[in-house]
């Protein structure tokens, strides 16, 4: 059963596993199950991710985003176009130009990316100029200017100045005042608050789109035509009343993301020349050293080299209790000292911190057309012609069906026009969407996309990954079982030399465990290191071959003697990971490992109950393991022993069975199964830029939580559209019966229209205020 709305492509990958042996690196195979890990060499515990070389593994297409092949990229700032009006207005002009290969909007930034073939691009800002659209070519890697406020002081004065004129219009008007003195107000009124939509009327109609602008444009002007001076002036001034509330609301919105580029400070300080000075974050060079004091923001991703201080990380993750930091440990660029003083080494420069990657992600995400977003702009292509023939149609045939003078029918025609615009509708889906986005990174939530936000929605199962998810994802050791010839400290030693080089949590344990043994010991050597793809490591060390694996290794070399079985199998039951130390002669020792369930696990698993989302463990460690830990966390479908092709075959089951299914997992290791689900969702995103690339839905801390917080959010979002489309058509419907009934004026269809505009932009920007 495939799922149409993801179209994976091929990525290469490359996932090192046999390390020279001069230095081995890469994962720790004999342990089933993986942690969230930044190193891609950290997926070694699988057959079909352990094969030596390239690992092709799906990506969806829209996370990637990429650009077509063998196009060109130009970018414009395009300082008038903020809403989706001007947006189908610069698609119909440039779509149909030869060597455009398309384009991609981002209205909150105004921005727009033409991908295109052409020998010179500047026919293109020709085109976006004679729209009047104010284009300015972005170079490559260039910031835009900030965007000029919605509502300047000038045009509130205009604007206050147009009300005085076309109330005056009015009044005199009602009062049967000479027509010239009603024309003088009006003309006022409209010179002053009418310029721009008139202006992009003309265009729309040069360009033969049909639009709020054109449609109001003809209204106005019809009203002139038929002597309806003062209506006309006051429909004219409140449209831009109407779209100057809606500029603000919408910059609100804007706002809300650009908020998150804005966290990081604008210099640091950074130790040169010996002694520390102010630099600005754009000077800084990966390795150098800065320091943060309390109070201050960490303006890059940077390592700490002295501590300990505690951090305020919310901005990141979401996690409103501050961080301890010691040694060691990654600081985030954002991030608020709120104790202590904290020297580290950059690890990242400026346009490349988990904060610039989180900004361009959301910036990427919000441009892309969510599923409401695409139905509302092909149903408003379809309607707003259909609204111009019946507009038509009863101004021609009104007079001959209804009697009335022709006057009166046109009047009606333009009521009809005004009411039928579909900006409400159309302007609706990308406040919504855009507020949704920006709740989510609040929380620590980064979705990729409106498709994504939309679909956690119809989740009704999410499969979870163990390590690193439910579990802390550090591992301890528990036990050292000495069978024959070597005491527990000698066969620790031999293990912890074969684990030495290897990054994989679970060797990085052991060797630990071993260093607080004996922590003025050496390790021994290790020659021929070499990977045994899901089942463990080998290696020669004190002259002889020795081998450190799982229970299936032992099986599969025909070493598993009832003892040994019975002793594997206890540990098992006991919820630990055991693994087997081999030499030549046979089984030496057994090791076994533990991983704690988070604290968090079990609440996330009651959220995602009460939203009647069944919760299923996926999981490569053995099934024993497994369900021990599954029972302290509430859940009750386990799956345990499973390679990655296992949990990609679980995923289209869980899919034939319940349709819509989340994966969360750490973005790496579980790659295919990600991509397969409906929504694929990576946990400790902050740390691993491989996570924050992969999935459709990147959780910035280690908080399992936030995976019933995204389907919430996505829920609430849903009902958020669904309300704004009613509003719109159910105001419309409304007043589209009393235009036919003879009782609605242009004021009425003003009010109907503009009315529907705001209610659908406030009614959007509640998501901002929603709570976790």
């Amino acid at each position: 059963m495939s799922n149409p709305t993801r179209r994976p492509i091929n990525i290469p990958i490359r996932v090192e596993v046999a390390a020279p042996k001069s230095a081995p690196t890469g994962a720790h195979p004999h342990h089933h199950e993986h942690a969230a890990h930044e190193d891609a060499s950290a997926c070694c515990s699988h057959d079909d991710c352990c094969a030596p070389g390239d690992v092709t593994v799906p990506v969806n297409t829209a996370s990637a985003q990429a650009a077509p092949e063998g196009a060109d990229r130009v970018r414009f700032r395009i300082d008038k176009m903020d809403c989706p009006t001007e947006e189908r207005l610069i698609r119909n002009r440039l779509e149909p130009m030869a060597g455009v290969v398309r384009l991609d909007f981002n209205l909150i930034a105004r921005e727009l990316t033409v991908f295109h073939q052409l020998k010179d691009a500047s026919t293109l800002a020709v085109a976006l100029t004679e729209l009047d659209m104010a284009p300015t070519l972005l170079e490559v890697g260039q910031k835009a200017a900030p965007l000029p406020q919605a509502v300047p002081l000038h045009m509130k004065l205009q604007l206050a100045v147009a009300g005085v004129a076309a109330l005056v219009a009015e009044v005199l008007d009602w009062r049967e005042a000479p027509l010239w003195g009603v024309a003088l107000a009006a003309s006022l009124a409209v010179a002053l608050s009418g310029g721009p939509t008139l202006k992009k009327g003309w265009i729309a109609l040069r360009n033969f789109t049909l639009n709020i602008y054109f449609l109001m444009t003809l209204a106005v002007v019809g009203a002139v035509l038929i002597g309806k001076w003062s209506e006309a002036s006051m429909v004219i001034f409140l449209f831009a009343v109407a779209e100057a509330i809606e500029a603000a609301s919408l910059e609100h919105a804007r706002k809300a993301i650009q908020s998150l580029s804005a966290l990081a400070p604008d210099t640091v300080n950074v130790w040169r020349q010996g002694q520390w000075q102010s630099v600005p974050v754009e000077a800084v060079a990966e390795g150098e050293r800065m320091m943060v004091r309390a109070g201050e923001r960490i303006g890059l991703d940077a390592t700490v080299l002295k501590g300990p201080a505690a951090l305020n990380e919310a901005p990141i993750t979401g996690e409103s209790m501050p961080v301890d930091k010691q040694t060691g440990d990654l600081l985030f660029a954002g991030s608020i000292v709120v104790d202590g003083v904290v020297e580290a080494q950059v690890t990242a420069t400026a346009g490349h911190s988990t904060l610039a990657r989180i900004a361009a992600a959301i910036q990427e995400a919000q441009a892309q057309r969510a599923p409401t977003q695409r139905f509302v702009d092909q149903f408003a292509r379809y309607y707003t012609p259909s609204v111009v023939v019946l507009a038509l149609l009863v101004a021609v045939l009104g007079p001959w069906l209804a009697g009335g003078g022709a006057m009166h029918w046109v009047y009606q025609a333009l009521v009809m026009l005004v009411i039928a615009c579909p900006c409400a509708l159309v302007v609706s889906t990308p406040v919504t969407v855009v507020s949704g986005l920006a709740n989510a990174a609040r929380q620590g939530i980064l979705i990729k996309g409106g498709v994504h936000l939309e679909q956690g929605r119809l989740i009704k199962a999410v499969a979870l990954d163990k390590t690193g998810t439910l579990t802390a994802g550090r591992p301890t050791l528990t036990d050292v079982i000495t069978l024959q010839r070597y005491n527990a400290q000698n066969a620790l030693r031999i293990a912890a030399s074969l684990d030495q080089h290897s990054s994989h949590p679970i060797a990085q344990a052991l060797v630990a465990a071993w260093r607080e043994r004996d922590p003025h010991g050496a390790l021994a050597p290790v020659e021929h290191f070499d990977v045994l793809a899901g089942r463990g490591v080998k290696g020669r060390l004190l002259d002889q071959h020795w081998q450190l694996g799982n229970h299936r290794l032992v099986e599969e070399l025909g070493l598993c003697s009832p003892e040994l079985e019975a002793r594997l199998e206890t540990l098992e039951i006991q919820g630990k990971t055991a693994f087997v130390l081999l030499d030549e002669q046979g089984a030496v020792a057994i090791l076994a490992m533990a991983d704690t369930l988070r604290a968090e696990s079990r609440q996330a698993i009651e959220a995602l109950n009460a939203l009647h989302v069944k919760a299923v463990m996926l999981t490569g460690d053995n099934q024993a393991t497994a369900e021990h830990i599954a029972r302290q966390a509430g859940i009750s479908e386990v799956r345990g022993n499973m390679l990655p092709a296992d949990k990609l075959d679980a995923i289209n089951q869980l899919v034939q069975v319940h349709g819509a299914v989340g994966m969360v997992g750490d973005g790496v290791n579980d790659a295919p199964a990600l991509a397969r689900a409906t929504v694929g969702i990576a946990m400790g995103a902050a740390g691993t830029a491989t996570a924050l690339e992969t999935a459709d839905v990147a959780i910035m801390d280690d908080d399992p939580r936030k995976v019933a917080q995204f389907i919430r959010l996505s829920q609430a979002t849903s009902r958020v559209l669904k309300q704004n489309i009613a509003l719109a058509l159910g105001i419309k419907a409304v007043f589209l019966a009393l235009a036919l009934g003879n009782h609605a004026t242009l004021w009425m269809a003003v009010f109907a229209d503009m009315g529907a505009s705001l209610l659908v932009v406030f009614n959007g920007l509640r998501l901002l205020r929603l709570k976790a």
